[in-house]
Parts: structure tokens; C-alpha cells; sequence
């Protein structure tokens, strides 16, 4: 079994104030919002799961909420990459 490693990200222009991703080696196992729309959010942390960083920013990178510059999913993105960053 692998060892999950938790990463927080503190999230900017939007409804949710942070994202938590767990990784088990290379894919995502799990994702908390914490704020935002609640359905949509669990909606799209369980779409994610399995998938590797840079599945995830491929697919949510430039998301936007209405007139924001950005969204829930474009903040996910944001957090993948920080998490590459992290383990380069």
C-alpha cells in the first residue's frame, strides 16, 4: 500500500479558502474543498481521483467563474502544479 502525502493549497479569487490534496505516489487519492459550492466541488475531487497533476491541469487549467479570472477547478489546477514543483 502506498504512503499518501496531504498538501494544502491556500486558494485565491474564489469561494472556496483551501484545497487539500491527497497523492498516493503519482495520483491524486483524494481532494477536500473547503468553502465553494459543496455538490459541485465533491463532484470534481471525485472526477480527479486517479488522476496524475498534470492529467488534472490539462483538463482544469483557465476555468472561470463568471467574470473572475479564474475558478474552483482553475485553483485545482493551481495546486497540481504546486505540487510538481514541490517533487521535481
Amino acid at each position: 500500500m502506498e504512503e499518501t502525502k496531504c498538501y494544502q493549497y491556500m486558494t485565491q479569487g474564489t469561494c472556496s479558502r483551501s484545497i487539500v490534496v491527497e497523492m498516493a505516489g503519482d495520483k491524486v487519492a483524494d481532494v477536500h474543498f473547503y468553502g465553494g459550492c459543496n455538490g459541485n466541488l465533491q463532484g470534481i475531487a471525485a472526477l480527479v481521483k486517479g488522476m496524475t497533476p498534470k492529467q488534472v491541469i490539462e483538463k482544469l487549467e483557465g476555468i472561470k467563474c463568471g467574470a473572475k479570472d479564474t475558478s474552483c477547478p482553475d485553483q485545482l489546477s493551481r495546486a497540481m502544479r504546486e505540487i510538481l514543483k514541490q517533487n521535481v
